[in-house]
């Protein structure tokens, strides 16, 4: 039996048997068992419903809904079959379940039973079923709509540490079974509503159609007729409308759950009657109506004191769990003194995440894997990229909601600091302008977050129209993962502390340990080696040489230990490298020089000066404007930007143009290696010097 269950063979017999009771006559005793089934059916539900702990547990009830009213549905047409057929031999003609609600409960009136059917179809239609459609349309709209938060809090828990990777994959199961279950019931309570329509469109066609077959087929006079299908259409209607008010009720009573660890009568009990006083008000104001002169006031005093003893047993039963849980707490406790209150300590303190992404609510389902979102596997691959490409591995990045952002928008934060953030427009994609691409192209105008080039937000069926006119089309997750990636390549020294220069260095130590232990800490401290390394990152250099670094590092340190002269000598051991990622393996570095007096000139500002030069501001300016021109120039001409200056002023310079002018590289004569040859393009700065 439970293999045939589990098989879904049973499911499939009973719609099998409903589809044949539309077409095949029934006879009287199969009507009877099935009328009964049918009831039952309808007490089981309820009452399952009633026993559940929580909705979601009863995750079929939708489908059992669906059946439940197919089969109603499927004995209302066999029974009327049978009703307008053999109506004529009287109140039997149909079985004695329909005679027995014809006769017993409505006493063989018609008229009776005609006024109890339209009570009970308004209780189920307007009543019951017209606000249990409406709570379902309303929780299923609020649940669908709170599902990606839910999400998204599970990921956040997850990354946290405070869930394991089953707990959140159950709790995701549960969130998405939930979804679906109240979807399913927005739809699912329409069965009902539909099938109480139809209970009043079958009792005017057997009346009338009954009338006519009787009177006209079967020479009934017209009372004869009205009498006998009208009971039988009467009790025809009570047999299909209470179990259809007990579906009714099972539907409204799911839908206004709460999902809660018990069932209906524990939830009703542990708050409706949690507490006494509203016992005892009650007994009183029965009380009170009781001893009014004309009232029953026997059964209002009944009830006031069946009240008033509710109440004081309830009371009692609290006072004497209370003192119980209070034994077993002092006798546990019996030896341990009171506990002051503990001294705050550094767990109350917030930790930062180093890298951290908050997205708006709309922006939620680009990093939702369960809704298709690829922004946390885009991001996965942006860390993997730039570990590689700068040399340290960077650290994961916390994504997070964040309800006080607009829909649209994301922030990136470091260290707790916001350093970036930008707006998208979900369902859309975003076509850049490189440069030369065509006008035309329809949609919101923006800019690039990433790297401020002029963009438009275009319709995806637009995409193949935009790349034909020169633009490059990405999807709202790439937009997020390049700018990602941009603002973590800019701030990756900040990314990089002791910790993670100490894991270098001892994953050097394995291949080569005296040199490590040549240079820290025999040498330089770590913090020297840390700011040497961060210096690198900010000047946009790779460390990941750090065998060679370290090298440097070790034949540097005993004639200094200043960062700044360090990093001079490191960047000649990597000269090699980094013209290489500069200029690629062409054999010819197109550059730029400074004028040799201007050079003298900072050269003289420089020597004793601890690296500040005081600059006039209009020579700074022209000098910044020239540099500036340059770089565009060779920007549009698709060559790397490149000044060449000598050592001693190359990291003024650099920082002169690292904000100004981002897309210049400074290189001191020592960093070009042997196997370039330089190829002088223009010389910088005589206008500034002379203006």
């Amino acid at each position: 039996m439970e293999k045939v269950a589990s098989s879904g063979v049973g499911v499939l017999v009973m719609l099998i048997a409903c589809l044949g009771m539309l077409v095949i006559p029934m006879p009287p005793f199969l009507l009877d068992l099935l009328f009964t089934f049918n009831i039952a059916l309808s007490l089981i539900i309820i009452l399952a419903v009633i026993y559940v702990e929580r909705p979601i547990d009863f995750s079929v009830f939708p489908t059992v809904l669906l059946l439940a009213t197919l089969l109603r549905l499927s004995l209302n047409v066999a029974s009327t079959r049978v009703v307008l057929l053999e109506g004529h031999t009287g109140p039997g003609a149909a079985g004695k379940v329909i005679e027995s609600f014809g006769e017993f409960v409505i006493g063989g009136n018609y008229v009776v039973g005609i006024v109890v059917f339209i009570i009970l179809v308004v209780i189920n239609f307007v009543v019951v079923t017209k606000g249990a459609g409406r709570v379902s349309e309303v929780t299923a709209r609020f649940t669908l709509d709170a599902m990606p938060g839910k999400q998204m809090a599970i990921d956040s828990d997850l990354n946290a540490g405070l869930l394991n990777q089953e707990e959140a994959s159950r709790r995701r199961e549960e969130v998405r079974t939930e979804a679906d279950f109240y979807g399913s019931m927005d739809g699912a309570s329409k069965f009902v509503r539909g099938d109480a329509v139809a209970g009043i469109m079958i009792l005017f066609i057997n009346v009338i159609g009954g009338l006519g077959v009787g009177m006209s087929q079967h020479g009934l006079s017209f009372d004869q007729a009205m009498h006998n299908y009208t009971l039988l259409t009467i009790g025809d209607g009570l047999v299909a409308q209470l179990p259809s008010l007990l579906l009714s009720t099972a539907v409204a009573i799911i839908v206004t759950r709460i999902s809660r660890p018990q069932n209906m009568g524990e939830q009703m009990a542990s708050q409706m009657f949690a507490n006494p006083n509203v016992l005892y008000l009650s007994a009183t104001l029965l009380g009170l109506i009781g001893i009014i002169p004309g009232m029953p006031n026997l059964v209002f005093l009944m009830l006031a004191a069946a009240c008033g003893g509710s109440g004081w047993w309830l009371q009692h039963k609290k006072k004497t769990s209370h003192e119980l849980v209070a034994a077993e707490e002092s006798s546990e406790d019996v030896a341990t003194a009171p506990r002051e209150p503990s001294e705050l300590s550094w767990d109350e303190v917030t930790h930062m995440d180093v890298v951290s992404l908050e997205v708006g609510y709309r922006l939620i389902p680009l990093v939702d894997r369960n809704q298709g979102g690829e922004l946390i596997g885009r991001i996965t691959g942006v860390r993997k990229k730039l570990s590689k490409d700068l040399g340290f591995l960077i650290q994961p990045v916390h994504i997070r909601d964040n309800l006080e952002l607009s829909p649209g928008s994301y922030r990136i934060q470091l260290l707790g600091d916001t350093i970036a953030q930008g707006d998208i427009q979900v369902g859309k994609d975003l076509a850049i302008n490189p440069g030369g691409a065509q006008p035309g192209l329809r949609g919101a105008t923006t800019k690039d977050p990433a790297f401020g080039m002029d963009a438009i937000w275009i319709d995806s069926s637009q995409r193949d129209q935009a790349q034909t006119m020169g633009y490059t089309v990405v999807d709202p997750c790439t937009v997020i993962a390049t700018h990602l990636s941009q603002v973590i390549k800019q701030h990756a020294h900040e990314l990089l502390g002791h910790e993670e220069v100490q894991q270098l260095l001892d994953r050097l130590a394995k291949t080569d340990p005296r040199l490590v232990e040549n240079v820290v800490p025999k040498q330089l401290p770590l913090s020297i080696v840390v700011r040497v390394l961060q210096n690198l990152l900010k000047e946009g250099v790779s460390i990941r040489s750090i065998r060679m670094i370290a090298e440097s590092l070790a034949e540097q340190a005993p004639r200094s230990k200043n960062p700044d002269e360090l990093l001079e000598g490191v960047r000649v051991a990597l000269g090699r490298m980094i013209v290489q990622e500069i200029n690629g393996l062409d054999d010819e570095l197109p550059v730029s020089a400074l004028d040799a007096d201007l050079e003298q000139l900072l050269q003289d500002m420089l020597r004793g000066s601890s690296g500040a030069v005081g600059l006039e501001p209009g020579i700074a300016e022209r000098l910044q404007n020239e540099l500036a021109d340059f770089s565009h120039r060779q920007e549009l001409s698709g060559q790397p930007a490149v000044v060449l200056v000598s050592p001693s002023i190359r990291a003024w310079l650099s920082r002169f143009t690292r904000r100004s002018v981002p897309g210049l590289s400074v290189l001191s004569y020592n960093e070009v290696p042997d196997s370039k040859q330089v190829r002088l393009l223009s010389t910088i700065g005589q206008q500034a010097r002379l203006a």
